[in-house]
């Protein structure tokens, strides 16, 4: 029997009050539903259904559109998730959420929705292709290679795929979020960036690239306007591409760069984010350690003290005895 992946959608929307005292979803919302049922039955060889959440559901789960929805609670927007009623990660947000409990048949079908949908959606109807359409489909190799680089120790970093853009300095991927330790800049000091941040920004500049007329530049030689350097870690020393990939430094809202300096601005009560917004700094320390003891129970340390003993005694009476026996052996001669 085969088992449908089944996506289920969690929807915040914009609620208007008509005059009949009804109330209707946005024409976003709306038109964006449209193109994810007509996504979804481009997909029906792939067994992917996507219904709307029970109504049971406690709300949005843990996603982006939440800080959206603290800042503006009539904000739309349309979550996918693999739940109904219950979040099934218990694990999230702790040390034991690894690869285990992601599931990538169902990354890679949100993925494939996602896509269709945002072709959908950026195409007018009259020129919406189905041949296009169903030409759209998500790079299950490619999904999975990136979940073992990105999400575990084996192999990590140490994949062919992190190598081919950068020089990673462990093999074990960090997923600390990281501190700003210089000014806020879309270019920052690569020293800075961590591994992780380093080969995403590489990933995704090299896909999202557009072909220049002379592939064959290299960084070396510098880059046009509009061009950024990518692969410069490898032997090749990089290539320049047209690409409007950026870092973007994330920081609290209530931290303010000025005057070549961090300033802390004091909360302000009309702003609820940055009412719960957390500012917090960390040492620059470049290495921390733990030194630790093992301590003996008393009982291992006992032993050792008798098996000293009862060792000496051994000796001393071995002592004794060599001596009778070399002294009797010199009275003979």
């Amino acid at each position: 029997m085969t088992l449908a992946k089944t996506l289920k959608l969690v929807i915040g929307v914009t609620i208007k009050v008509r005059f009949e005292g009804e109330y209707q979803a946005s024409s976003a919302t709306n038109e964006t539903l449209d193109a994810l049922e007509q996504a979804q039955d481009s997909l029906k060889s792939e067994h992917i259904i996507c219904s709307v959440a029970n109504a049971s559901n406690p709300g949005i789960p843990p996603s982006s559109l939440m800080t959206f929805l603290q800042k503006n609670s009539h904000t739309s927007g349309v979550v996918l998730e693999d739940f109904n009623s219950v979040f099934s990660n218990k694990f999230y947000h702790s040390h034991l959420d690894d690869t285990l409990n992601i599931n990538s048949s169902a990354v890679v079908a949100a993925a494939s929705l996602v896509a269709r949908t945002l072709y959908i959606l950026a195409s007018d109807n009259n020129t919406l292709s189905s041949s296009a359409l169903t030409a759209i489909n998500v790079n299950v190799s490619l999904v999975e290679e990136l979940m073992g680089c990105l999400l575990g120790c084996d192999p990590g970093l140490s994949c062919n795929l992190v190598k081919n853009y950068i020089s990673p300095t462990n093999t074990c991927p960090s997923h600390y979020v990281g501190v700003i330790p210089d000014e806020p800049s879309s270019t920052p000091y690569l020293g800075y960036v961590d591994d992780v941040s380093r080969f995403l920004w590489n990933f995704l500049a090299d896909r999202t690239s557009i072909p220049r007329e002379n592939s064959s530049s290299t960084c070396s030689k510098g880059c046009n306007n509009g061009e950024v350097c990518v692969r410069a870690e490898t032997e090749g020393k990089g290539v320049c591409v047209i690409s409007t990939t950026r870092y973007v430094p994330a920081y609290s809202t209530r931290l303010k760069f000025d005057s070549e300096a961090w300033i802390v601005l004091p909360p302000n009560s009309s702003d609820p984010m940055g009412m719960v917004d957390p500012v917090w700094t960390e040492s620059n320390w470049n290495a921390i350690g733990l030194r630790v003891y093992t301590v003996q129970n008393g009982a291992y340390d006992n032993l050792v003290l008798l098996g000293g003993m009862a060792i000496t005694v051994l000796a001393y009476l071995a002592i004794v005895i060599t001596r009778a026996f070399i002294t009797k052996s010199l009275k003979r001669d």
